[in-house]
């Protein structure tokens, strides 16, 4: 006798998980920069944030712009973006970009982020390209050690970020990397 399986996927995004992302992504940001910006500087406005997510599914301005969404049933508990590398070392043909790599916090540990990296993985190398690059906090050791568990590695490529466009508040990112074969 087998044990039953847990309901749970990756697709492409539809307009109508535009809602169900931008909640989990401003619910995320609150996590993962508590330390970083103060609360009342990230962004609340899921109605707002939701419309923004609902125009950007409807018009990518490149095809192989891509949002996934990890579902449990038919609840989105993770979402990925990937698209062409943006980075002036990178090949647009060749390089692709995971812009984001987000699962609930409540929903770490439960395989959701395996699926959904290995599904924007997949996706990738569908749009044909050879290699994919992520940014990442530097103070990011959960996302690096999940990546490079997974096959990523860093490059020699970093950069720091101004969040609030005065110095105040800058982010150390490093790059990682993946060659698909």
């Amino acid at each position: 006798m087998s044990s039953p399986t847990a309901d749970v996927s990756v697709r492409i995004a539809w307009g109508d998980d535009a809602g169900a992302i931008a909640e989990l992504q401003l619910r995320t940001w609150r996590t993962s920069y508590a330390d970083l910006v103060p609360m009342d500087a990230l962004p609340t406005d899921v109605a707002g944030a939701a419309e923004a997510w609902r125009q950007s599914l409807a018009a990518s301005k490149d095809a192989r712009n891509r949002v996934l969404v990890a579902l449990e049933r038919n609840r989105v508990v993770g979402f990925a973006i990937t698209s062409p590398a943006a980075d002036p070392d990178c090949d647009p043909v060749a390089d692709a970009e995971l812009m984001e790599l987000t699962i609930d916090p409540d929903e770490r540990g439960k395989g959701h982020g395996s699926r959904l990296l290995q599904a924007a993985v997949d996706t990738m190398r569908a749009d044909r390209f050879t290699r994919a690059v992520l940014w990442a906090m530097s103070t990011d050791d959960a996302l690096r050690g999940f990546l490079t568990e997974a096959g990523w590695a860093p490059d020699t490529a970093h950069r720091e970020l101004d969040l609030d466009g005065d110095g105040t508040t800058r982010v150390r990112q490093v790059r990682l990397h993946t060659q698909f074969s």
